[in-house]
């Protein structure tokens, strides 16, 4: 039988984290001929999004550096050598995990190595995303589309699909620890010639409150953009995680 591991990263978020894992079409994908696994990354967490997650019956690790891009690292790390196929999906409940076959279709059917949920292509609940974040991601999708030549319609997503072995040449190379990480995540896979292809997804109202800081996670988004449109996998980036791409007099 073949086997999808399914990533749910997660900081405080008790009061979603459930509702995906129970949401995971587990039944279905027996019937497709896969076995289920679900690992929740606890981001060090203070609430009880480890408990939860392990009274919804998935195995939950920790990660004690806060930050989407460690904790997706972490998870990546602990992928079990016979997975075939890998989903992620954030552990918030603002993305239904009943579409995860969806994403599933196109690896299956060898279409491509990477598919991408597209809340922009898709349907997005009123009051889900602020237009503020809407026209921030239509600006770095397109950019990134230019950019690194590729059809892919939301960068910033958090629904991913991917064939195991995409993993395993990515994630040697991934340097981010915050939420810039789906934009490394898209720039590398394109520079590595990976064939990435987006299915439109609904977006819902978060549980919880949300992390994302617009201002300052939209500036990281933009220098891990730019940072590796020189990037190549037998060299250094021009940028480096460390060093800003804009510096901002001090005020002090």
């Amino acid at each position: 039988m073949k086997k999808v591991t399914v990533l749910i990263p997660c900081y405080n978020e008790e009061r979603g984290v459930k509702e995906v894992i129970k949401g995971i079409p587990i039944s279905k994908l027996k019937k497709l001929g896969y076995k289920t696994k679900i690992i929740v990354i606890d981001n060090n967490s203070s609430d009880n999004t480890r408990l939860f997650a392990l009274k919804a019956g998935a195995k939950v690790i920790f990660e004690g550096n806060q930050g989407k891009g460690n904790a997706i690292i972490t998870g990546f790390n602990c992928i079990d050598k016979d997975t075939d196929i890998v989903v992620m999906i954030d552990g918030d409940a603002s993305y239904d995990p009943s579409e995860m076959l969806r994403l599933i279709e196109p690896l299956e059917n060898k279409f491509c190595d990477v598919v991408i949920g597209s809340r922009l292509t898709g349907k997005i609940e009123k009051k889900s995303m602020p237009f503020f974040n809407r026209t921030g991601n239509w600006f770095f999708t397109v950019l990134t589309r230019i950019t690194y030549c590729n059809n892919v319609t939301d960068v910033c997503t958090g629904y991913f699909a991917w064939n195991r072995k995409v993993i395993e040449t990515l994630k040697k190379h991934l340097e981010s620890d915050g939420f810039s990480i789906e934009m490394e995540m898209i720039a590398k896979m394109s520079k590595l010639n990976y064939s990435l292809y987006s299915v439109p997804i609904s977006y819902n109202r978060r549980e919880g409150e949300t992390k994302l800081m617009p201002v300052r996670d939209g500036i990281r988004i933009l220098h891990a953009w730019a940072r590796n449109i020189l990037w190549s996998s037998n060299k250094k980036t021009y940028f480096t995680k460390k060093e800003p791409l804009f510096k901002f007099p001090s005020l002090e």
